[in-house]
Formats: structure tokens, sequence, C-alpha cells
């Protein structure tokens, strides 16, 4: 299976969600290749938009290695890296006060979607490892969503396995065998700009079509 863009492939995976149209829902997309899958959803659902906006901890010496994630508003450790307790304090202000000028440039002043006992769909281009959704699903889940969903068009079947034993529901088109890399499974995966963030936060507040 392939997709034509990112526009093709959200039509056709948020006809999968239609159950749950005109329910109490936020879809969370993950900057800046989910906001087309996740504006399409958030439209045909009629759900809330909003930012995933979380960023891993690289392990000091292998950055590469994440030994936890953080929010807006929370953050997790996974395990020791033989970091101060200080310096941990340091780096996950840091990365929190980038995480926040990013929310600001994209969604204003506003503040990050109530979660609690609301219907949460994370949505994504495509997963491969699963890693990073992985690091953030415990910081979601303190806020006590009533549903937790993760809506993907094309998903490793490893990762699909992982996240399937922490959330309520993957939905997803296209789990292959052979897995190299979510790219190959569009005909267009061009990047997506602030700008086309932008645009399509705005037209699924306004509900006018976004500016391409």
């Amino acid at each position: 299976m392939h997709f034509r863009d990112r526009n093709d492939a959200a039509h056709r995976l948020a006809a999968k969600l239609v159950t749950y149209t005109n329910q109490d829902g936020v879809v969370l997309a993950i900057p800046r290749g989910g906001v087309p899958v996740a504006f399409e959803i958030a439209k045909q659902l009629h759900f809330t938009l909003d930012l995933l906006m979380t960023k891993k901890i690289g392990h000091p010496r292998y950055p590469e290695y994440a030994i936890g994630a953080v929010g807006l508003e929370d953050s997790i450790i996974h395990e020791d890296a033989g970091l101060s307790s200080e310096d941990l304090a340091g780096i996950i202000a840091y990365i929190r006060e980038e995480l926040r000028q990013q929310y600001l440039r994209f969604m204003g002043n506003n503040k990050p979607a109530p979660l609690e006992d609301r219907i949460v769909i994370i949505a994504d281009d495509g997963i491969a490892t699963g890693r990073t959704i992985l690091g953030t699903l415990p910081m979601i889940k303190r806020r006590h969503p009533g549903r937790l969903i993760i809506a993907v068009p094309v998903i490793s079947p490893r990762a699909l396995k992982l996240l399937q034993e922490q959330v309520d529901e993957v939905v997803y088109l296209h789990a292959p065998f052979s897995f190299q890399g979510v790219g190959r499974f569009y005909e267009d995966f061009r990047q997506v700009s602030d700008e086309d963030v932008l645009s399509l936060l705005a037209a699924v507040n306004s509900r006018t079509p976004p500016a391409y």
C-alpha cells in the first residue's frame, strides 16, 4: 500500500475513525509531519486539534538514547543516567522553554487542550520504532484521558505490537512486514513547513480550507 501524500493517507485513516464522530475528543498532532494527518481526522470527527509538544532527553554520552521525555507541563525520567538532580532540572527547563516557544509560534497564547475523560487520538504520518511515542505516553496518561488511541497510516509490525500493549487502540492502514522507513510509503513526502502547520491549525479552528 502506498499513499499519494499525507492528505490522501489522512482521508483514508479518518474513515476508520468515523465511529467517534461528534464525541468529546482531542487529536494531538506530532509536529510537523503529523499535522496534516491530524488535521483531517479532527475535521472529520469534529474534534479539537492540538499539538503534542514533547522532546526526548538524550543520554549525556549517547544522545540518540532516550533516558526520559519532556512536555509542556510534565516530564518523565525512564532511568538514571548518572546526572545530578540539578543538571537534570536544568536540561528539563531548557527543553521545556524550547517547546513553549514552538507552541507559542503555532498556537499563540492558547493553553494545551484538557484531556481528562476525553477521547484522545495521537496522530502522526507514520511510526517506525515507536520509541518517541512510548516515551511520551506516560505523560499523556497522567492527564487521565477517557480513551487513548494512536492513529497512523503506516506502522512497523514491531512498533504496532509495542504500542498496542500501551494504549486502548492503534488505528492504522498498513503494517508491512518489510519496513524500511515511513517515507517510502508516500509518493510525495515533502517536509511540512511551519507555514503549513499554521495554515492547518487556523483552518480547523475556523473550519475554512487550508491555504497550501
